[in-house]
């Protein structure tokens, strides 16, 4: 049991320095869309906005550009 105690900060420590994907929004984006399009979604938008453009009540479907970036879904009415 000490050995896996022992063991857990020395895990943490490697997995925070491991360089994060930093993925482009437009290409977050497409990805995404092209998901909702296979599952026959119709009548959606998917916009990109600041983080802090991002109000309560919005559907934050992806973060990009290195977490500055918001995706966010919403549906026609």
């Amino acid at each position: 049991m000490f050995a896996i105690l022992a063991l857990s900060p020395l895990s943490l420590v490697a997995t925070l320095s491991l360089p994060i994907d930093v993925k482009p929004c437009e290409e977050l984006k497409k990805e995404i869309a092209e998901k909702l399009d296979a599952k026959g979604v119709k009548g959606y938008t998917l916009e990109v906005m600041a983080k802090g453009d991002v109000k309560d009540g919005m559907t934050v479907v992806g973060t990009c550009d290195g977490g500055t970036r918001k995706i966010v879904y919403s549906r026609g009415k």
